[in-house]
């Protein structure tokens, strides 16, 4: 349940809550049933093998981007607006990897008369390691 979270409430430096999810096919076929991504490499194993990937198939790199705007969801609420949401892929998404959202507010400005944060975001797997690093733009009251 999100928080009341504010323009005001927020400084420069504050974490976002983490939001978490350990990955499987049971997650990538919701994934692709609702996006129409059934995808080879991310259904079966020996497709996955196929293209160079070791243990077989692998996460949907837009499912890491749905996690991002899912963590800014829990944490702001439905009413808030996210104007900007982006990130690069740096890493596969492995089955039963832990995959969590992390950020940071970078910057808050009023432009336009409107209250804008800026984030610096990432989704980090169980090793700590960086996948997908990315930022967003939210206005806020």
């Amino acid at each position: 349940m999100p928080v009341n979270v504010t323009f005001d409430s927020l400084n420069v430096g504050d974490s976002i809550p983490e939001w978490s999810r350990e990955t499987d096919f049971m997650n990538w076929n919701r994934y692709a049933a609702v996006n129409d991504e059934f995808v080879y490499i991310h259904m079966d194993d020996e497709a996955g093998k196929a293209a160079l990937n070791e243990q077989g198939a692998f996460g949907m790199g837009n499912l890491r981007y749905t996690y991002m705007l899912n963590a800014l969801r829990d944490w702001l609420g439905d009413e808030a607006e996210i104007r900007e949401c982006g990130l690069q892929y740096r890493a596969r998404n492995q089955k039963h990897d832990v995959l969590t959202v992390t950020g940071t507010v970078t910057e808050k400005a009023t432009e336009n008369g409107e209250n804008l944060v800026r984030l610096e975001l990432n989704v980090v797997n169980q090793d700590g390691d960086s996948t997908s690093p990315g930022h967003a733009v939210v206005v806020l009251d």
